[in-house]
């Protein structure tokens, strides 16, 4: 039986996790996504769940302690805004390198370096091309609600073992403090019915150990570790996820993810009942990212913007899908400031409609 609560994006995520039976949460408080940690604690999750909540000494004991849980086969998650998620990026190369599935959330504040507390979209690069050392990818999920918010949570663990690798979920200070009315499942009852023959579990008496790490001092070996790895990346494009809005005699398209999307849903509406031929793509993920649906509007519409609170980092993505055929351009507010419908509008003026 479901149950209709009014909540933070923030708080969602948290009782979401307590929901999908959750092992354990190792983080260190950060505006704004701090209510992640506190709800946990003051809801006492143990009582209910058996789920283990530690307020770790810092960012970086926080990671490594989910490295060691995830080694166990457990499901592990941490949460941070985006200073505490850069301390936290040697840790999360790790677990990507040893192959350990956990949740990872960034609710972004705006940068660079400590910035400010307002909502920001500017650590996309950071969590779509891997953002510490190495060749690695993350699996990364853009909610635009605080459903999604909830709902990305038991989503992320499911493809974090399927692909034993790394979920993070991409949000944003808006959504994470935001209220709205967010459906949750019943209480999940804690198994262990997915793959656990690759865990670290103590117990050695049947089968041969196993070993977790990310260190293999033989070139050819590591060689071998990273093919595998880039063969698993591309399985990934298989759990692409996106939505459209009115695409389907679009003339001209904004694509844009998370809190963007939602403000640029209004300018689509409001574009159309001024005549404007106006669709929006949304994606859902953002590593996998859909490029081939993208490349496949761009056969039809005359030009496309890229809507981001950034500098521009995802309009990058959206040209390499387009690949030339069409114009693309970007609007964005970086530094934490939100642009608002009649922002995008007047992009959408100047930027596309101005050429036609």
């Amino acid at each position: 039986m479901s149950e209709i609560r009014l909540m933070k994006g923030n708080e969602a995520i948290a009782e979401a996790a307590i929901r999908a039976g959750v092992d354990g949460y190792f983080g260190y408080p950060i505006t704004p996504q701090s209510e992640i940690l506190e709800y946990l604690m003051m809801e006492r999750p143990e009582e209910r769940t058996g789920m283990v909540v530690l307020q770790a000494e810092s960012e970086i004991a926080a990671i490594n302690m989910v490295y060691g849980a995830a080694g166990t086969g457990k499901k592990v998650m941490t949460s941070s805004s985006s200073p505490g998620i850069s301390l936290k990026l040697e840790g999360i190369s790790y677990i990507a390198g040893a192959e350990l599935p956990c949740l990872i959330v960034n609710v972004v504040r705006g940068g660079p370096g400590l910035g400010t507390i307002q909502p920001s979209q500017a650590d996309y690069f950071q969590a779509t091309k891997g953002g510490g050392h190495g060749d690695y990818n993350l699996i990364v999920l853009a909610p635009a609600s605080v459903q999604e918010m909830a709902d990305f949570v038991e989503l992320g663990f499911e493809l974090a073992f399927k692909y034993r690798n790394p979920c993070m979920i991409l949000s944003d200070g808006l959504i994470g403090q935001m209220m709205e009315k967010v459906e949750f499942h019943e209480q999940k009852e804690r198994t262990k019915d997915f793959d656990q023959s690759w865990a670290t579990t103590g117990k050695t008496k049947d089968r041969e150990r196993n070993i977790i790490t990310s260190l293999n001092l033989d070139p050819e070996l590591q060689y071998e570790h990273n093919l595998k790895l880039q063969e698993k990346y591309k399985r990934m494009k298989e759990d692409v996820m996106f939505e459209t809005f009115n695409t389907e005699d679009a003339e001209f398209l904004l694509v844009a993810y998370g809190s963007s999307a939602r403000i640029c849903q209004k300018a689509v509406d409001v574009a159309r009942s001024r005549g404007q031929k106006l669709g929006l793509l949304r994606p859902q993920t953002l590593f996998p990212f859909p490029e081939e649906a993208i490349a496949k509007l761009s056969k039809r519409v005359k030009g496309i913007l890229a809507v981001e609170l950034s500098a521009g980092q995802m309009v990058d993505d959206v040209k390499l899908a387009v690949n030339g055929r069409i114009p693309v351009h970007h609007f964005g507010t970086p530094g934490g400031k939100i642009h608002s419908p009649d922002d995008v509008l007047k992009a959408i003026d100047e930027k596309l409609l101005g050429g036609f």
